[in-house]
């Protein structure tokens, strides 16, 4: 399954849900990263962590390993 490590600057994606449990979760849940939302990624920096994409209206930052815990399609 593709993740939002996967997409390239400037694709766009709608989330399908979280690998993870506990306090990474809730965490991401209380970012807006829920299921069926429109993820667009804006920029990725230099040495590629973080990275930086457009949800519901604002800017979010998020480390590729948090990135790698979220499918996309």
């Amino acid at each position: 399954m593709k993740t939002l490590k996967d997409l390239k600057v400037g694709e766009s994606a709608s989330v399908v849900r979280l690998n993870s449990t506990g306090a990474t979760r809730r965490r991401l849940l209380d970012m807006g990263l829920t299921k069926g939302v429109k993820v667009t990624l804006r920029k990725v920096a230099p040495l590629g962590d973080p990275l930086e994409i457009t949800l519901r209206g604002y800017e979010l930052s998020l480390r590729k390993s948090e990135a790698e815990l979220i499918e996309v399609e």
